[in-house]
């Protein structure tokens, strides 16, 4: 029996986020307090604060294919942000073993005075590859955008299909550990979705660990074999995709 080796670990994380002080209006603080159910209250600098995650624990093991789902608002791009190490919990431990490769905006880092090339050395930088690395995968990326000439001009004279296959083909030129998606990557125009389609595909097998956050129920059905619920910054079920999705859809529907 091969043992578990669990790549991300969350243990009671909250995080939160200040909006201004409220002073002495307890009154509207109240109002506020129970119309968020709890998740705008005060600090103690009596500043009011919205608790986008309240004590979060969760462990994902290599071979996890996990999606996040819940209302706008429940925690799910706070979450992944958290594990991306964007957002520093206010209370807890976030524990990673593995390369984390947010794919929350593939366009990050584009620059529109530099080339097309340039861009992709950036671009590879950003995703925390090595220079000798990023030269390495700069003829597939090439090759793969089909932009040709167009890689030694300025991103900006680039029209937005352009644009898309030089950012999705940098994005998406490595082998992932732990790979977190805040809706899946639709990229380019009809002649090149196929393409990306097949690379992206690709690209999220040969993660380690996958946590999607989404509202497509097909795609979640399709990539994901657990899902997390979340609800108000709090977890509302772990479990297998079909045993989660189909409670939060009774739950939205009772409403």
């Amino acid at each position: 029996m091969h043992a578990t080796i669990e790549r991300l670990v969350m243990d009671n994380v909250s995080v939160s986020f200040p909006i201004y002080s409220m002073g002495s209006r307890s009154l509207k603080k109240g109002l506020l307090y129970r119309g968020s159910r709890g998740r705008i209250a005060s600090d103690a600098n009596d500043r009011l604060v919205v608790e986008a995650l309240r004590n979060v624990s969760l462990r994902f093991s290599v071979g996890d294919r996990v999606a996040l789902v819940g209302a706008n608002g429940a925690g799910k791009t706070t979450l992944l942000r958290v594990m991306a190490g964007i957002y520093e919990p206010v209370s807890g431990m976030v524990r990673a073993s593995g390369r984390i490769s947010p794919m929350f905006d593939i366009g990050l880092g584009i620059d529109p005075e530099l080339s097309g090339l340039e861009n992709i050395r950036l671009r590879g930088l950003l995703l925390g590859l090595r220079p000798d690395e990023i030269e390495r995968l700069i003829p597939e990326i090439a090759d793969f955008t089909e932009l040709a000439d167009y890689l030694e001009l300025p991103a900006r004279t680039y029209s937005t299909g352009m644009l898309m296959r030089l950012t999705f083909a940098a994005a998406t030129c490595f082998a992932p550990e732990i790979l977190l998606m805040d809706e899946w990557i639709l990229a380019g125009d009809a002649a090149f979705l196929s393409k990306a389609e097949r690379r992206l595909e690709a690209f999220v097998e040969n993660a380690s660990v996958l946590v999607l956050a989404s509202h497509n129920e097909q795609i979640c059905r399709t990539w994901c074999s657990k899902a997390i619920w979340l609800d108000s910054g709090q977890v509302k079920a772990v479990g297998a995709i079909d045993e989660v999705l189909n409670a939060y859809r009774d739950a939205v529907t009772s409403r």
